[in-house]
C-alpha cells in the first residue's frame, strides 16, 4: 500500500510505503499525486518512509518505478528514504548517483532527522556587485540546483549590466555540489556566460578548486589565478587591479 502526503510545506511530500506494493498501487495512488505535484511545482522534494509492516514489491511496481523515475528525471529537487531493510539502503545509496537529484537514506528511528534534511538549506550563493564590473560571487555549503534557479536573475541583470565582466569566486566555505542536477546547472552557468569573463580568482582551499581555475582559464582564454584560503584580501585587489 502506498500513500501520499502533504507536508504543508509547498514542494514537499511523504510518500508512505507499507504491506504488499502493487502496480495497482503506483498507477492508482503514486504516479498520478506526483505526477500533480510536479506539474504544479515543476520540481518536488520527497521522502519515502517505509513502515516496519513492509514487506515487498511486485513485479509490475518494480517496472512502474522504474517507468516513474525515468519520465519525471528531472522533476525531483531532493529524495530521502526512510528504512530499516537492508536491500532497500543498499539499492538507494547504489542508484543514489546516479539521480540528478541529492539523496539521502535515514534508518527509522532517525525520520524527524530526514524532515529536516528535507526542508533544510544545503547551501547557498551569495552575490555582491563590487563595482567597475566585478562580481563577487561566494559559495557555501553543498549546492542543489534550486539554488542555481534562485540566483540567475541576479547574474543575468549583472551580465546585462556590463558588457564584460570580472569574476571573483570565493569557494572558502564551498562543499560541492548535491546531485548531478546541481552540477549541470553550474555548467549551463559557466556555458551561458564564460565568454565575458575577463579576469577570475578564485579562492580555495582544495586540489579539484585549483583545477578549476585551470579549466575556466582554458574554457574562456580569460586571465585567471588561484588562491589560497589566507589570500582572499590579495585576490581582491588583484581582481580590481
Amino acid at each position: 500500500m502506498i500513500e501520499v502526503k502533504t507536508t504543508g510545506h509547498p514542494g514537499l511530500y511523504e510518500v508512505h510505503v507499507t504491506g504488499v506494493v502493487s502496480d495497482k498501487d503506483y498507477e492508482q495512488t503514486l504516479v498520478p499525486a506526483l505526477e500533480a505535484a510536479i506539474e504544479e511545482h515543476d520540481r518536488i522534494r520527497v521522502l519515502v518512509i517505509f513502515g516496519a509492516d513492509f514487506q515487498d514489491f511486485t513485479l509490475g511496481a518494480l517496472f512502474d518505478d522504474a517507468r516513474m523515475g525515468l519520465r519525471h528525471w528531472r522533476g525531483f529537487d531532493r529524495l530521502a528514504v526512510v528504512t530499516d531493510k537492508p536491500w532497500i539502503r543498499r539499492a538507494v545509496t547504489g542508484l543514489s548517483v546516479l539521480m540528478p537529484c541529492p539523496v539521502r537514506v535515514f534508518p527509522t528511528d532517525q525520520a524527524e532527522d530526514a524532515r529536516r534534511w528535507m526542508s533544510e538549506s544545503l547551501g547557498a550563493i551569495h552575490q555582491v556587485d563590487l563595482g567597475d564590473g566585478v562580481l563577487h560571487i561566494q559559495l557555501r555549503g553543498q549546492l542543489d540546483s534550486s539554488i542555481y534557479e534562485a540566483e540567475s536573475g541576479d547574474l543575468d541583470a549583472f551580465i546585462r549590466a556590463n558588457d564584460r565582466f570580472r569574476l571573483l569566486i570565493d569557494a572558502r566555505d564551498f562543499d560541492g555540489w548535491q546531485g548531478l542536477g546541481a552540477l549541470f546547472e553550474h555548467l549551463k552557468v559557466v556555458r551561458d556566460h564564460y565568454r565575458l569573463i575577463d579576469r577570475a580568482a578564485i579562492v580555495g582551499k582544495s586540489a579539484w578548486q585549483r583545477l578549476g581555475e585551470r579549466a575556466l582559464r582554458t574554457l574562456s582564454g580569460a586571465d585567471t589565478r588561484f588562491f589560497t584560503a589566507d589570500e582572499f584580501e590579495t585576490a581582491k585587489v588583484w581582481i580590481k587591479s
